[in-house]
């Protein structure tokens, strides 16, 4: 009896993908737009995304340009940012913000980097916990009398081989990020 790796690779993906989500928010020494993915102002009523308020751009290496689609939220964004804490400098102008970031200390990129190395190990757990579920769904499926010894080992390696890839990519993901912080 074959056993179906679906599901695992598709929780191994979800866990990629989760990493790659939250190491895009850790601030490197650039400004990009997604450093403000999470920032949400009040906006008529409620709270937004700041991409749903406006165009983010970037101007330079550590200047990002917000232009509001309606010029009345200016100061609602500004507000939205400076009570973001992102320790950023914000300033409003004719056409709407520049957001400025400083640069970072080599204080704050040992910091960065530790944040980035905790989102990994997190994301290393949750593989731990899928490969101890399709390892317990194996045991069953034997206990079931569908496999015999040499098919659970088999997949057992197989299951291993899967979560070692994964570990492999988020260690990419991590090695990716620690080199952005250190620029």
């Amino acid at each position: 009896m074959a056993y179906d790796f679906t599901v695992l690779k598709e929780a191994i993906k979800e866990t990629e993908e989760w990493l790659g989500r939250e190491l895009s928010g850790v601030r490197t020494g650039r400004a990009t737009p997604t450093l403000l993915d999470n920032v949400k102002p009040e906006a008529y009523g409620t709270r937004s995304p700041i991409s749903q308020l406006a165009n983010v751009s970037v101007e330079d290496a550590r200047t990002l340009r917000v232009i509001p689609w309606d010029a009345a939220l200016i100061k609602d964004i500004e507000r939205g940012v400076t009570e973001a804490d992102l320790g950023v400098g914000v300033s409003v102008d004719g056409q709407g913000l520049r957001i400025t970031f400083p640069e970072l200390t080599s204080e704050r990129r040992v910091q960065l980097s530790k944040l980035a190395g905790d989102k990994t190990e997190q994301a290393r757990v949750t593989l731990r916990a899928h490969r101890t579920d399709a390892l317990k769904a194996l045991e069953e499926a034997k206990k079931e009398g569908g496999m015999g010894d040499d098919d659970v080992t088999r997949l057992k390696a197989e299951v291993q081989k899967l979560i070692d890839a994964g570990n492999e990519a988020l260690a990419a993901l991590l090695e990716r990020k620690e080199a952005e912080i250190a620029q």
